[in-house]
């Protein structure tokens, strides 16, 4: 399943007025808003240490994430839109869930593809983490308990990225990402698991353009 790859970091748009290049600097702009705020987060409510506040660590165990993150793409989201696709074929097609990421990668050439691997490969999941499992995740847990937290952020998750044809699956993804938070208090996991996801996505699309 090709259209959770989330090659709209962060929800940026992703019409076709927009260059990849032009694309990196619309998501470096929002990656440097929302780490400006979690500075200022963790400064105000927090230690105003990041690894602290936020679970930022990273251990060897957590490159366990990388065959995780490839399972997700390849096997638990293509199985859960199966029934969705039984139910409702001509909204769950593979061609509607595909086709912001084809869109993409059809623009992807050359250094722009390299631009695009660092926003989907390197970026996404380090901002995205740091925000929604680093921070989200971890400060509702402690308000309304661990499980409706990890619900209630990926669903958020899933919303953001303002792709209706793939909230399920981009929930499901969140569910993974936070799961990973969830058992360890650490984002470490969560990002490795991200990045293997997005990794594994951006292949499939660029290899089927």
């Amino acid at each position: 399943m090709l259209g959770t790859v989330l090659l709209a970091a962060m929800g940026s748009p992703t019409g076709d007025e927009l260059s990849i290049a032009q694309l990196f600097v619309v998501v470096m702009g929002s990656w440097t808003v929302f780490l400006v705020a979690l500075s200022i987060v963790s400064r105000k409510f927090g230690s105003g240490a990041w690894i602290a506040d936020f679970g930022a660590r990273f251990r060897p165990v957590d490159l366990i994430g990388i065959p995780v993150g490839i399972l997700t793409q390849l096997v638990l989201i293509p199985l859960l839109y199966v029934p969705l696709r039984g139910l409702w074929p001509d909204t769950f097609s593979p061609q509607r869930i595909e086709q912001r990421a084809q869109d993409l990668a059809d623009r992807a050439h050359g250094f722009s593809a390299v631009l695009l691997v660092l926003i989907v490969v390197v970026g996404a999941p380090i901002v995205e983490e740091l925000v929604y499992r680093g921070m989200l995740q971890r400060s509702l847990a402690t308000a309304i308990e661990a499980a409706p937290a990890l619900l209630v952020t990926a669903a958020w998750f899933s919303l953001i990225h303002l792709s209706p044809v793939e909230y399920p699956g981009l929930f499901l993804a969140g569910l993974v990402f936070g799961a990973a938070v969830l058992a360890t208090n650490r984002i470490g996991p969560a990002i490795v698991t991200h990045a293997a996801f997005n990794a594994t996505g951006i292949i499939m699309v660029l290899s089927n353009r």
